[in-house]
């Protein structure tokens, strides 16, 4: 029988303007091609000094969160928080 693909909804906390953004339930494979142009910007200025290192095809959710979130920093200073939560049906 083949293993349940889990669902996680990933949401974005624009610290500027008090808006949150939350993505439809999306499995991780889905999540990083959502997200794929948030790393490619991260990891265009991850040679910046002070910049963090951005892997652009990460397997886990919360190493998903965690390059997301590194990739805020590197494009506008960290204005842009991600958290994610398990969707249940």
């Amino acid at each position: 029988m083949a293993k349940a693909v889990k669902l996680y909804k990933i949401s974005k906390t624009n610290f500027m303007t008090g808006k949150v953004y939350t993505s439809r339930p999306l499995s991780v494979e889905e999540a990083v091609e959502y997200h794929s142009y948030t790393l490619e910007c991260g990891a265009s200025y991850q040679h910046e000094r002070g910049a963090k290192k951005i892997n652009r095809k990460p397997t886990t959710i919360k190493s998903l969160v965690s390059n997301l979130n590194n990739a805020s920093a590197n494009t506008n200073g960290g204005k842009e928080c991600y958290t994610f939560v398990e969707f249940c049906e």
